[in-house]
């Protein structure tokens, strides 16, 4: 859709603006033709809201892997029902209950087995869902303090794992900007968040690292 050098052209001309307003550019790349991917971790709210004010009816894509505590199910519906979130929930082809059957618990100290999950559980379903809703655009709400792996993200390039724009409005946003945002919206948080497939926040699940290309295609 994009050409490298357009690419990188944005990159430098968006560097500078409000999120609010990159995310505007960011549709108008692809009108119609663009989804925001959660999982309703801590402070997700920020970018749910952000981009839902520019436009409502952005498909909102959710990997809804089985494993999520309660708190992060009840964070979910009262998100869906403040923001009047359209919320498109792709779920593995197995469950939970029979991944814990046959293995166990998740090893959390066991790297192949965290990319395998990550590929059934996550991929999987994630290319689902983009191959359902065919988007050109994706936003996220990576932030480069999550993780040594975010360090050198850009605010915008082309994921050639997922054949999309990927657009992250609040790269550099700090904890206190969110908080005040969540604080000056009124808007809910949410810190019994658990990714399964992360094990710890120094991992990088399969869909924004560059293992996770190789598999589940």
């Amino acid at each position: 859709m994009l050409t490298t050098h357009e690419i990188q052209r944005l990159r430098h001309e968006w560097s500078e603006l409000p999120a609010e307003v990159v995310v505007r550019r960011a549709l108008a790349l692809a009108p119609g033709r663009a989804v925001l991917s959660t999982n309703f971790r801590p402070y997700e709210a920020v970018l749910l809201h952000l981009a839902t004010r520019v436009e409502a009816t952005l498909p909102i894509l959710w990997v809804d892997h089985g494993f999520n505590r309660p708190a992060t199910y009840r964070h979910a519906e009262d998100l869906r029902g403040r923001l009047g979130l359209n919320l498109q929930t792709f779920v593995p082809a197995r469950t939970s209950a029979w991944y814990e059957a046959v293995h166990g618990p998740l090893a959390l100290d066991d790297e192949d087995a965290l990319r395998r999950f990550s590929a059934e559980f996550k991929l999987e379903p994630f290319r689902r869902g983009l191959r359902t809703l065919q988007p050109q655009v994706w936003l996220t709400a990576l932030r480069r303090t999550q993780n040594p792996g975010r360090a050198e993200l850009d605010l915008i390039s082309f994921d050639h794992g997922f054949g999309v724009v990927k657009v992250n409005p609040l790269l550099d946003w700090t904890d206190a900007q969110l908080e005040a945002y969540l604080e000056q919206h009124q808007l809910p948080n949410e810190w019994d968040y658990f990714d399964p497939a992360k094990a710890d926040e120094k991992r990088e699940c399969g869909l924004h690292a560059a293992w996770g290309r190789e598999v589940a295609a």
